[in-house]
């Protein structure tokens, strides 16, 4: 018995990884997050699987779900939304399984910052513009932020930042980065990235509450900031240059 648990992307249900589809196919059991994972997903379930809907759940319930599949000899499909690398309160259900001795596989998913990108048709890293990507949080009712880990410090950085449950506090953050960036720095808002309901609001530091509010977006959104956003005038990147020597161009360096 083993509990696979399975990034199931952003929200549009074939952004599923095949690897992560084929494993919910054949597991007995599939616990779900239902708040943020399709439904269309559970189709891929065999037909008489035990489906739960975690949602509504405490850990120690969930806790229960995989000790009763463990002792029943059921495989377990555990869905998350995005990727289960960031913000997927993976941790806390690893740590239990290990404690019961309870294997597990992880199986990565398509994250929200990846789709929010992709939605606005713009990548996150430009050259000398911006070559890291800050991926953080606001702190909130559920967790606070470790010291140091603030958004200045990140901001003083100047590299593209995906902030993440941040949408309600989207005033403080403009507070907090305009300082750094500048009134003028571009940035875009993507609620709901792939599901039918998308909505992208595009705008500056200077302007981006304002819209925000206009457009009602209270939840499940990414902010993304950073001049890469609507960089233009770049240098072109090295790797495609005809003058660049490389090992997997013909004529090139080993």
């Amino acid at each position: 018995m083993i509990v696979h648990f399975i990034g199931a992307g952003p929200g549009a249900a074939d952004l599923i990884t095949i690897r992560g589809r084929d494993l919910i196919a054949h597991c007995p059991v599939c616990l779900y997050a239902g708040s943020l994972v399709p439904r269309e997903l559970l189709s891929h379930c065999p037909s008489d699987a035990r489906i739960v809907d975690t949602a509504p759940m405490t850990l120690d319930q969930i806790e229960t779900e995989f000790v009763a599949a463990h002792a029943a000899g059921f495989d377990v499909a555990r869905l998350h939304s995005g990727d289960l690398s960031v913000y997927s309160a993976l941790a806390e259900q690893l740590r239990r399984l290990e404690r019961r001795d309870i294997p597990y596989t992880l199986t990565p998913g398509v994250p929200a910052f990846a789709a929010a990108a992709a939605a606005l048709g713009h990548e996150l890293t430009v050259p000398e513009v911006a070559q890291s990507v800050v991926l953080t949080r606001m702190p909130g009712r559920a967790s606070a932020m470790p010291a140091g880990e603030q958004l200045a410090a990140f901001a003083a950085t100047g590299a593209t930042l995906a902030i993440h449950l941040a949408v309600p506090a989207i005033e403080r953050v403009v507070r907090e980065l305009v300082s750094f960036y500048g009134a003028d720095c571009p940035v875009a808002v993507v609620a709901r990235a792939t599901w039918p309901d998308e909505r992208i609001v595009r705008g500056t530091l200077g302007d981006i509450a304002a819209k925000v509010a206009t457009a009602a977006i209270e939840r499940t959104a990414i902010i993304l900031v950073g001049r890469a956003l609507a960089a233009e005038q770049f240098r072109e990147s090295a790797l495609y240059d005809p003058n660049y020597q490389r090992r997997f161009r013909a004529g090139g360096r080993s």
